[in-house]
């Protein structure tokens, strides 16, 4: 529902620390979110900045089966800031904490509706029933 876009640029500040078995990477990101809200579906834009710190090992005899290797001199912070960023995102983004969301019957958004707006809800098991019974005018007696 909400996420980094793809192709986005992403803003970086590292720390590249030489260490014994392999070079450390430690550093925030910060980048644009677009989504949409869970309650209405209005479009959500915002930005996030994480922290993330990654070891790439210099062979694979030092890293295990999941580990980050350097590829030569380059650093894949892809994985790294992605699992950073995944982390940080709300499962139900909303627009905002007091989002009424959409009607139930009609689907407007109740931010838009008029302040009165509503449905008659007649009970399905008795909607046959409904054009059996006359109706009672005032000035009419019994």
């Amino acid at each position: 529902m909400i996420g980094v876009p793809r192709d986005t640029d992403v803003e970086l500040d590292i720390r590249l620390e030489a260490v014994m078995e392999g070079v450390l990477v430690t550093g925030t990101a910060r980048a644009p979110l677009r989504g949409e809200c869970a309650r209405c579906l209005e479009e959500i834009v915002s930005d996030t900045e994480v922290s993330f710190q990654e070891l790439f090992f210099y062979s694979a005899e030092d890293a295990a089966e999941d580990d980050s290797l350097l590829d030569g001199e380059l650093l894949d912070l892809e994985p790294a800031f992605r699992d950073a960023v995944v982390l940080t995102l709300p499962l139900s983004p909303v627009c905002s904490e007091d989002c009424s969301g959409l009607c139930s019957e009609c689907g407007i958004r109740l931010a838009d509706a008029e302040p009165d707006h509503g449905h008659e809800v007649v009970d399905a098991r008795w909607a046959k029933l409904q054009g059996l019974v006359p109706e009672h005018n005032n000035d009419q007696e019994s």
